[in-house]
Formats: structure tokens, C-alpha cells, sequence
């Protein structure tokens, strides 16, 4: 039968649990942010239920926290295209959430579950083409906000060919011009930034 869980924690398991120093946790229980006693031998003892609750709150504002960033999901079948996009977002030093996606199947996917601020996206890709899985996006309500760009190898002529893109769409032609993209994305941030300090919806791009 296992022992009953106990109501406290030493200095040191709450420092691990929070993930802080053990100086910090008594500084927390000092000034009454952690609820604490001294036992008759000397030793502090955290309450349980005080530092779960301050788990809690900081799982709270972790999660406010990634809400705040843009979300930008990358569509490209080019692996080291992918990797081109991954080491420029590092390089620009960007606070966003970044989702890559390696065709349009998979693409169609994760930006039904990021719902992403920003969707760049090749054309020609396996299973399911950019020109399809960008008309499907474009119908849906959810998404009527995000910034859409594509970056083809497709010439204009070739791309009204297979019957054009929805309008709105931000279109460049390889090779990829991380420059023009860059500053697209800085506009949406200081969008959703602007948003989110005033309480108001984003207003479209597209």
C-alpha cells in the first residue's frame, strides 16, 4: 500500500519543481509568496498545496505568453529550403511560434491546429498542391486574419495557367526573398502587438 503523499516540501524539492534556485524559494517564503514553517530541528518546510498553486500560475502565464507570439506555419517540400527558413527566423530573432510542414497534406494539418498568424507556402509539393490546400484555407473563417505568402518556382504566366491564386495573396518567385518576407512578418507582429495593448481583432491582411 503506498504511504500517504505528504503536505510539504523541502526548500530544495520546491526549488526543482519551480524550476527556480533554492535562494529564490526563500526569498518567496520570506515575503509570503510560498507558505512555510520552520520545524523544531531547524528545517523549512514548503506547504504542498502553496507551491502547486504557484505551479499553476506559472503555467497560466506560460501559456499567455506563447498565445502573445505570432504564429507562423512554413509549407515547403525542399528540405533544405525548410532548414533556409528555420536558420533566417533565427537570424532575424524573431519571438514567434514556428510550425514547418514538409507538403501540403501535412501543411493543411498543422495550420488547422496552429490557425497561424502567417502561412508561407510552395505551390508545387506532393499530395496535395499549394494551389489546393491555399483555396481550402482561404474559405475558412478562422483564417481570414492570417497573412498568406508564396514563394514558387512557378512563373506569373504559369500560375494564372492552373487557374491563379485567391486575392490577397502575397506571391514572390524563388529564389526565396527573405528580405520582402521579413519585413511582411515585422508588419504582422507589430499588428498583433497593437492588438492585443488595445483588446482589438486583428484586422486582415489578405
Amino acid at each position: 500500500m503506498a504511504g500517504k503523499q505528504k503536505d510539504y516540501f523541502s526548500s530544495r524539492e520546491a526549488a526543482e519543481l519551480l524550476g527556480v534556485a533554492v535562494s529564490t524559494v526563500q526569498t518567496w517564503t520570506n515575503n509570503g509568496q510560498l507558505r512555510a514553517w520552520v520545524t523544531g530541528g531547524g528545517h523549512r518546510r514548503i506547504a504542498r498545496n502553496s507551491v502547486e498553486l504557484m505551479l499553476r500560475q506559472q503555467q497560466v502565464a506560460a501559456g499567455e505568453s506563447e498565445l502573445k507570439k505570432l504564429s507562423v506555419v512554413v509549407v515547403e517540400d525542399n528540405a533544405q529550403q525548410l532548414r533556409m527558413y528555420e536558420q533566417q527566423f533565427q537570424a532575424w530573432k524573431m519571438d514567434v511560434r514556428l510550425v514547418t510542414a514538409k507538403d501540403g497534406f501535412e501543411g493543411s494539418i498543422k495550420i488547422g491546429q496552429t490557425l497561424p498568424d502567417v502561412i508561407i507556402a510552395d505551390l508545387q509539393m506532393p499530395k496535395l498542391d499549394g494551389f489546393q490546400m491555399i483555396r481550402a484555407l482561404k474559405d475558412l473563417s478562422d483564417l481570414q486574419h492570417s497573412l498568406i505568402i508564396v514563394v514558387t518556382g512557378l512563373s506569373e504566366n504559369e500560375i494564372k495557367a492552373r487557374g491563379g491564386l485567391p486575392d490577397g495573396v502575397h506571391l514572390f518567385i524563388k529564389p526565396v526573398p527573405f528580405e520582402n518576407i521579413e519585413s511582411l512578418i515585422r508588419q504582422q507582429i507589430k499588428l498583433k502587438t497593437t492588438s492585443i495593448s488595445t483588446g482589438t481583432v486583428m484586422e486582415g491582411n489578405i
